[in-house]
């Protein structure tokens, strides 16, 4: 060899030498690495039985949702009702050779790389199964230790777990924007609909958001999402999952998305969902938000949608009747309309709409038109009574903060005939609730207006003024103490001086303001006349009426033993008023009211049930007699008195209640039932003002409770009371079997009148001792005429 080539190839063999030193030591390296880490993995065969954060989630009677309450927002799906469409659309973008690879694409890698030196679009390198080992183990740092880890957790989640095992925790684990976790969740939150519902267009778009959620989500990046779905759509055709055609059709067909303004349940039972969320949390502490369990509740789903939209058609139609405040805000349209379409965007952001309540921003607007823009674009035009409700804040005179000009932002309704009608959100507030008075299952409960703007739940949480709602209870007191619906009561003024009082005189009226003289108790509560409940009372005795009515279950301490109660001056919630009202609807048995039927977790296991009792086993408020008669009575009240509407209009003759306006028209009322449900309706406001002096029960919660019972009782038949022992009907009239011929009291608050000897002497009533100072000066404040 010569000489000149031996120290060359010398060098070459030192080279090689040390090449291979080195590589022997990188892999003893890595080697003893691997060997190092391997133990440290993290267990991982709790994912054999995959048990994600699932949210507690709400539902009616009939299993429509009405909440969900967690941090995370997902719908477990087996792999098997995952549709093939969902997997296939995953497949083609994230790992096509999914079921061909042990875990590391090898190609796959060196595919992405060739794609990212030749610029052109990649799929990427992550496989599914190492996706699944950083999204459910692993921090989202960059570091070469993590990407080690992540591999060798792919070798060891392919060893233990089979293909579609992965593919299963993968489809519910991945975060896909919008709180949603998993694509069952995703199908619900971006489309409305389950996923077995979606199409290729739908599946491709959802299946374009694990890159990036919140770069190709469709509702906040439209034009991204739109360009990652088109290249997804390829790719599913690419790899043989979808036709030629199958592509083309979804590449044309329009995406639907769920409104961003919409709600995320599909039933208006916010309150409920509330309720039942604060219920499940006080069993089971924050684990409630986790373990996936589902509450069913006792609520009506329609009959919850009712109730909504006639609160709320009650409140606005109240709103009509008001003075106009003037926009909710002004903003500066420039003249460009471009620009103008961002503004009123930004304007439109901050003021979203409220249920049909829509927000927009006036263009033009002068005494016979306005038009104003939404967000969308569209332009709406106000003219004739859609103006009505505004027409102070036309008037050249109008004050700055009232008056309509352009760039206002301003509040519109559509109207039954397709109109536009200008108004505003509603200060007032308002509640109902409706009970089945057999079991006390809460059917439809609204706790207020809107529960975004107000959470405060005013069915429970609300403690009111009854005002003439009341006197049902001091009348059913007085039918134990001799009184018959015959009973001549006098409706004449009365006058308390200081020294009866314990302060200043109390001159009570009659709401009319007029006296009619001598009638029937039938007669007085039909037409809710205030003298003749005081004289009841008066008779019945303030301290024994207290005892009665918290039979009924009302707090005693809540209606202090003087004559103001019988007009309704203690404190009630809209919940009380419906339990005790279905004391009467029922035969004389009082109800709890429950919420919740039945719990379970996620695979549908049952963790509690409960069954109400017969409702003969509750316990008995009053005698059966009792509330027969009073069920005349109420029923005398829906068909000739304060709430002849109701039987008017709803056409049956089944149906009993009475309305309440309390002093000052501070709080309407209206209470009534049939005999399989109880409904209680209240108009007011959060500080107690004055509705209006027209303003009552009849006119405002009336409505709501026919507008309820309307639909709630479609195919209910007229029930046929039952006369119990002890009620005997002479002359057309009702009367307790002993007081029928002649016992009783005859009359009250009549000169001449002399109840018979078995009667208690309720033309010699002893006025009750004064009530302490600030509970004398709080009546006297309220029932001040």
């Amino acid at each position: 060899m010569p000489r000149w080539l031996r120290w060359p190839l010398l060098a070459l063999a030192w080279l090689a030498g040390l090449g291979v030193a080195a590589a022997l030591g990188l892999v003893l390296a890595v080697g003893l690495g691997l060997a190092v880490a391997y133990p440290n993995l993290p267990d991982i065969s709790e994912l054999a039985d995959y048990r994600p954060k699932l949210p507690l989630r709400v539902y009616s009677t009939e299993g429509a949702l009405l909440g969900e309450f967690g941090e995370e927002r997902r719908n477990l799906t087996p792999i098997e009702e995952i549709p093939p469409v969902m997997t296939q659309a995953v497949l083609a973008i994230e790992d096509a050779r999914f079921f061909q690879h042990g875990g590391v694409d090898y190609k796959g890698v060196l595919r992405a790389a060739l794609a990212n030196l030749g610029r052109v679009k990649s799929q990427g390198a992550s496989t599914i199964t190492m996706q699944v080992a950083r999204n459910v183990y692993l921090s989202s740092e960059k570091t070469f230790t993590r990407k080690i880890y992540e591999i060798l957790l792919t070798f060891k989640l392919e060893h233990l777990l089979s293909k579609n095992q992965i593919l299963e925790i993968y489809m519910n684990q991945i975060y896909l924007g919008n709180r949603a976790y998993g694509f069952a969740a995703a199908a619900e939150t971006y489309f409305g609909k389950p996923l077995k519902s979606l199409t290729i267009a739908e599946a491709a778009m959802l299946a374009g958001l694990p890159k990036a959620p919140s770069a190709y989500n469709p509702i906040s990046n439209p034009k991204r999402a739109r360009m990652r779905q088109l290249h997804i759509i390829d790719r599913m055709q690419e790899n043989g999952f979808i036709t030629a055609a199958e592509a083309a059709a979804a590449k044309e067909e329009p995406i639907r998305l769920r409104s961003p303004s919409s709600s995320n349940t599909r039933v208006h039972a916010e309150y409920v969902a509330e309720m039942a969320r604060q219920l499940i949390f006080a069993q089971y502490g924050a684990e409630a938000y986790t373990r996936g369990l589902n509450v069913y509740t006792t609520l009506n789903a329609g009959e919850q949608e009712t109730a909504y939209h006639a609160l709320r058609q009650g409140i606005m139609d109240y709103e009509r009747r008001q003075h106009y405040r003037g926009p909710e805000r002004f903003v500066a349209l420039p003249a460009s309309d471009a620009e103008a379409e961002d503004v009123i965007d930004d304007a439109l952001a901050s003021h979203p709409d409220n249920g049909d309540v829509l927000a927009a921003v006036v263009l033009e607007a002068n005494a016979r038109k306005i038009v104003a823009a939404r967000a969308d674009g569209e332009k709406l035009e106000i003219t004739g009574e859609g103006l009505k409700p505004a027409q102070s804040g036309l008037s050249d005179k109008a004050p700055p903060n009232i008056r309509l000009r352009r760039g206002a932002v301003i509040r519109v309704v559509q109207t039954p005939k397709k109109t536009w009608e200008i108004t505003q959100l509603p200060e007032v507030e308002g509640a109902f609730v409706a009970i089945d008075p057999r079991s006390g299952a809460i059917r439809a409960l609204v706790g207020g207006f809107d529960f975004d703007k107000n959470k405060f739940n005013h069915v429970t949480q609300a403690w009111r003024q009854p005002g003439s709602a009341f006197k049902p209870f001091i009348y059913s007191a007085a039918l134990e103490k001799g009184f018959t619906p015959a009973t001549v009561i006098n409706d004449a003024p009365l006058f308390f001086s200081a020294g009866v009082t314990g302060g200043q005189p109390w001159e009570p009226k009659n709401y009319d303001g007029r006296y009619d003289g001598p009638m029937t108790m039938r007669a007085g509560l039909a037409r809710s006349k205030n003298l003749v409940s005081i004289r009841v009372l008066q008779a019945v005795g303030p301290k024994a009426a207290q005892q009665w009515v918290a039979r009924f279950g009302f707090d005693a301490e809540k209606h202090p033993a003087y004559l103001p109660m019988a007009l309704g001056a203690g404190s009630v919630t809209p919940m009380q008023m419906a339990t005790g009202y279905s004391v009467f609807a029922n035969g004389g048995y009082r109800v709890n009211p429950y919420l919740i039927a039945r719990v379970t977790d996620h695979k549908g296991r049952i963790l509690s049930n409960f069954q109400p009792p017969p409702v003969e086993q509750n316990p008995r408020a009053i005698d059966a007699r009792n509330a027969f008669i009073m069920d005349s009575l109420l029923q005398e009240v829906t068909r000739s008195g304060t709430a002849a509407r109701a039987q008017s209009m709803l056409k049956r003759p089944d149906l009993y209640g009475k309305t309440g306006t309390t002093n000052d028209a501070v709080d309407a009322w209206f209470a009534g039932f049939q005999p399989t449900i109880t409904a209680v309706s209240w108009i007011g406001y959060d500080t107690p003002r004055n509705l209006g002096s027209r303003e009552t029960g009849g006119g405002l919660s009336l409505p709501i409770w026919i507008n309820f019972m309307d639909k709630a009782l479609k195919g209910v038949p007229v029930a046929e009371p039952t006369v119990p022992a002890g009620v005997v009907n002479v002359s057309g009239e009702w009367y307790y079997e002993e007081y029928a011929r002649g016992g009783g009291v005859s009359a009250v608050g009549l000169e001449a009148s002399a109840p018979s000897e078995d009667a208690p002497p309720a033309s010699a009533v002893t006025p009750p001792p004064p009530p302490p100072a600030e509970e004398r000066n709080r009546i006297l404040d309220l029932f001040r005429n």
